[in-house]
């Protein structure tokens, strides 16, 4: 009883990181691109500072 109870929660929790991994994979590329544009802020930024002195 306690081994099937166990494997069907095992069981359970991985369909639901497969499910979740897959329907993050759109997320995880959006953060990319902003991390991306903070970068380039960055280093835009520090290029303008560079000049100046």
């Amino acid at each position: 009883m306690i081994k099937k109870t166990f494997l069907l929660l095992l069981s359970t929790l991985l369909l639901v990181s497969l499910f979740g991994g897959i329907a993050g994979c759109n997320t995880i590329q959006g953060a990319g691109k902003d991390i991306e544009g903070a970068a380039k802020a960055i280093r835009d930024g520090a290029m303008e500072v560079k000049k100046k002195l």
